[in-house]
C-alpha cells in the first residue's frame, strides 16, 4: 500500500467515528432551548452545527486533505437522516424548524467546511 492510500485510509478511519459522535451529540443537543423575552431560542441547534463544523475543521487540518472532511459530513448526514426517518413515535428528530435545520444544516455546514478546508491541502509533489 502506498503512502497516499495509507493516509486516505487513516483519514476515513478517523472520520467515521467522529461523524457518528457529531450526529449523536448533535441530535441530543439540537432541541435544547431557552425562553428569552417570550421567544424560544434554540441554542442547542447552534451548538450542534458548531460541533460538526469544528470536528470537520479539525479533520481537515489534521489530515491536510478534503477526504476525511467529506466522509465525516456524508456519514453525519446519513446518520441524522436515519435518526429522523424512524417510524412514528421512534423518531429522535422531528420534522419541525429545529429538526429540519439540524438535518439540512449539517449538509450546509459540510459544504462550507469543504470550501474552508481547501486551504489545508498538501501541495502537489512535483
Amino acid at each position: 500500500m502506498n503512502k497516499g492510500a495509507t493516509g486516505a485510509a487513516r483519514g476515513i478511519a478517523a472520520a467515521v467515528p467522529v461523524a457518528l459522535f457529531a450526529a449523536l451529540a448533535g441530535t441530543a443537543l439540537h432541541r435544547q432551548s431557552v425562553l428569552f423575552a417570550g421567544v424560544e431560542v434554540y441554542w442547542g441547534l447552534a451548538a450542534a452545527l458548531l460541533l460538526l463544523a469544528s470536528l470537520q475543521l479539525w479533520l481537515g487540518a489534521w489530515s491536510r486533505s478534503l477526504l476525511p472532511t467529506a466522509v465525516a459530513g456524508i456519514a453525519c448526514y446519513v446518520t441524522v437522516g436515519l435518526l429522523s426517518a424512524a417510524g412514528t413515535g421512534k423518531q429522535l428528530i422531528v420534522a419541525d424548524v429545529p429538526g429540519n435545520v439540524w438535518v439540512y444544516g449539517s449538509a450546509g455546514v459540510t459544504f462550507v467546511m469543504l470550501l474552508w478546508c481547501r486551504r489545508y491541502r498538501r501541495p502537489p509533489r512535483g
